[in-house]
């Protein structure tokens, strides 16, 4: 399910920000210890763990029993944290949390969260839930009755989005992030930069604004088996 989120302001001007991204130093550099605390929180500071799970902006993606949960979440953003399962026609859903506006250290934006939860799991969720609204398109949202979100806390993050205020450029990125491992363009304004060890997926647009999507890096095929799919399936279809 493709997904669009729209950002809210921010509190410093976007230049300075960017300026900030571009001055801090090379992404996965580790801080000085005793920065440890507030360096752990920025969008950039990625720590790998032995298990294949990763930690960004001071939570764990990956597995259960390894991941942190939505109640580590909302104990991370307070209780503004909105969480619902939203589905497209024809789609189980998804059990997902949203921030807006969302700090990550002194970088503001909005953070979506995914966590993880079997299809039957979600399937009760949803005929059980309070009330469907349409998001963009034909997309519901499902709010959950009281019951279901105290169970729905307990599930563990899969996955992160981060849409940063302030706006980047390609030397921006490659100065903050580095080198990627490849790059994919999907448009003539959207590209992906691809950092695998760190299950990172950097949206790059010139008309629009950037997302960064984070998973765990021994799941990063979540992100780059549909972004790869994509120009497959459009060739077949202009094929035919």
């Amino acid at each position: 399910m493709k997904q669009v989120w729209i950002v809210s302001g921010l509190v410093a001007a976007a230049l300075g920000v960017s300026a900030l991204i571009v001055a801090g130093g090379q992404l996965f550099q580790k801080p000085d210890p005793a920065a440890q605390q507030v360096a752990s929180v920025l969008p950039w500071q990625i720590e790998v763990l032995p298990n294949g799970a990763s930690r960004v902006m001071g939570l764990t993606l990956g597995p259960a029993g390894q991941a942190s949960t939505l109640a580590d979440a909302r104990q991370r953003w307070g209780q503004d944290m909105e969480v619902a399962i939203i589905a497209a026609p024809g789609e189980a859903g998804m059990l997902e949390a949203f921030v807006d506006p969302a700090a990550a250290g002194f970088i503001t934006g909005k953070v979506v969260l995914t966590a993880d939860l079997p299809a039957d799991v979600i399937q009760g969720m949803r005929e059980r839930a309070l009330k469907a609204e349409f998001m963009e398109s034909t997309t519901r949202k499902y709010k959950l009755t009281p019951e279901d979100l105290a169970e729905a806390m307990k599930a563990p993050l899969i996955a992160m989005s981060f849409i940063p205020q302030a706006n980047l450029d390609e030397a921006t990125v490659l100065a903050r992030f580095g080198q990627p491992a490849e790059r994919v363009r999907s448009n003539g304004h959207l590209e992906h930069f691809l950092y695998p060890a760190h299950g990172l997926d950097l949206s790059l647009d010139t008309e629009g604004k950037e997302l960064l999507q984070y998973v765990a890096p021994a799941q990063f095929d979540r992100l780059v088996k549909p972004l790869k799919a994509a120009p497959a399936a459009s060739a077949a279809s202009a094929g035919n």
